[in-house]
């Protein structure tokens, strides 16, 4: 059934707005691939039962020799609009399922990167009745399909959105399916247990072989061990991959805005001798030795009464609560004597609302002058409950350049502190991570009810909880919602 050209502009602004639904099985959808925007390519994705049917109607190769469109060659013609005339020169290809990304039929148009040309492009899909996808509806048709399981399908958005290397690197293990692999071996040494708790429940006057209770308490202890030793890295690859909050914070020309200009390789924080000049937080992200960081810089503290400087100084102190890591930066050519300064009542205010979090002093302007002592003997290197250090200082130079790689190395080495490592470069989001401290939390109360002598009826209650949990990660017999949820995260055409 064809459409108006005002019907496909309504499924178009469907598409932006999210207002369709996604249990759209046997139905064809398009989207834009790649990023919205000018550009040199766009990628218009099409993927259902008609996507070879649409793609012979909309794209009209430039050689006779592949009018039949040979599956997996890209070819060269002409896209048409839906009244058939030229709309751009392009390239089209048609995949054949179920060795596609979604598992369906596929087929891409490699067209010029306007988006004049893409929303005219999609206008002419949606006439021929192809339907707008939702956000993440390709991954999800991938899930449902069988071609990854959940966390693989996660692991789509997270590459996508990964800020440093190192965290692509984390989303590629999810990708291939590492995580989803030792998830499975858990849950099927699980599974084993439910089918015997399950004979012993349902046929306790037969002579069914049960493993005895030490056998059982032995397999749920392995299966929590294992889960917990995966779900230890999550709070590392949750910093790796999501960051952490910089806070600068001094006195007025301390250098603060010069430091993170410095950091930044450009000017973005005004900079002058007067005192005060920055009146608001500036907040920049930027690759910290690896890391991705919100690096903020603030208004100097100090008694100001003009009341706009007073309101940016209320918000240096409310960024700097909210901080995962604070630089107090000090002006090595005003303070000459690193001791006197910690002991004065500006440094004991700073350090007194940073509280347990890391903490580094900077003393900048290294290059004009250096104190003869550094760092200071009463900075010590405080450390948390589990022996993690919370403290460091470094001579810098804002305007030289001068020890800033250092001075990131350190900030990482802080925010790391005492967070367990990430094996074999595994490690789960917040969502499975959750889910496996559930499932970890479940089997340790079932172990023990096994020593309490509970009847298997009672333990399997526990049991089925825990695997139910695993099943989540990997989206065996996941709720809708739950669905709902991990792909409503995700982009238009992915």
């Amino acid at each position: 059934m064809k459409r108006t050209e005002a019907e496909g502009r309504a499924f178009l602004q469907a598409v932006e707005d999210g207002l369709h639904g996604t249990d759209r099985a046997g139905t064809t959808i398009a989207a834009q691939a790649t990023p919205a925007g000018a550009g040199g390519i766009a990628v218009v994705r099409i993927s259902g039962p008609d996507a070879r049917t649409v793609l012979e109607a909309l794209f009209k190769p430039s050689s006779a020799a592949f009018a039949g469109f040979v599956p997996w060659k890209l070819h060269h013609g002409t896209v048409l609009d839906r009244e058939g005339a030229p709309l751009d020169d392009a390239l089209g290809v048609f995949m054949p399922g179920p060795k596609t990304f979604t598992g369906e039929d596929c087929a891409e148009i490699h067209c010029h990167g306007g988006q004049a040309i893409v929303r005219a492009l999609l206008a002419s899909c949606f006439a021929r009745g192809v339907q707008p996808a939702a956000r993440g509806e390709f991954s999800r048709r991938a899930y449902l399909n069988g071609r990854m399981d959940l966390s693989q399908a996660e692991a789509v958005a997270e590459m996508i959105a990964a800020p440093t290397r190192e965290a692509a690197a984390l989303s590629l293990k999810r990708l291939e399916g590492a995580l989803g692999r030792r998830v499975e071996a858990v849950r099927e040494s699980l599974e084993g247990l439910r089918v015997q708790m399950s004979l012993a429940v349902d046929f306790p006057d037969d002579e069914v072989e049960c493993l005895p209770p030490d056998q059982f308490k032995q397999v749920c202890q392995e299966a929590c061990q294992a889960l917990s030793k995966l779900a230890q890295g999550a709070s590392r690859a949750r910093l790796v991959e999501q960051g952490a909050k910089v806070v600068l914070v001094g006195e007025v020309n301390a250098g603060k805005s010069s430091l993170m200009n410095a950091l930044l390789g450009r000017s973005r924080a005004l900079v002058t001798d007067v005192p005060g000049t920055t009146r608001d937080f500036l907040e920049e992200t930027l690759d910290f030795a690896g890391l991705p960081v919100r690096l903020v810089d603030t208004a100097g503290l100090r008694d100001s009464s003009d009341p706009v400087e007073r309101l940016g100084i209320q918000r240096s102190r409310e960024q700097l609560e909210d901080a995962d890591l604070a630089l107090l930066v000090v002006d090595g050519a005003v303070h000459a004597d690193p001791e006197a300064y910690l002991q004065g009542e500006f440094a004991c205010g700073v350090l007194q609302a940073v509280g347990e979090k890391p903490l580094i002093l900077v003393w900048n302007k290294a290059d004009v002058a250096r104190p003869e002592a550094f760092p200071p003997a009463s900075f010590a290197q405080g450390t948390d409950s589990a022996g993690a250090s919370k403290r460091a200082a470094l001579l810098v130079s804002a305007t030289q350049g001068e020890h800033l790689d250092d001075l990131a190395t350190e900030a990482r080495r802080l925010l790391e502190a005492g967070l367990p490592a990430i094996e074999d470069g595994v490690a789960p989001n917040v969502r499975q991570a959750e889910a496996m401290a559930q499932a970890a939390s479940e089997l340790s109360s079932l172990i023990e009810d096994i020593d309490d002598g509970l009847p298997y009826d009672v333990l399997s209650v526990r049991l089925d909880f825990a695997c139910a949990c695993l099943r989540d990660i990997v989206g065996l017999g996941t709720s809708q919602d739950v669905l709902n949820r991990v792909f409503a995260s995700f982009c238009i055409g992915k």
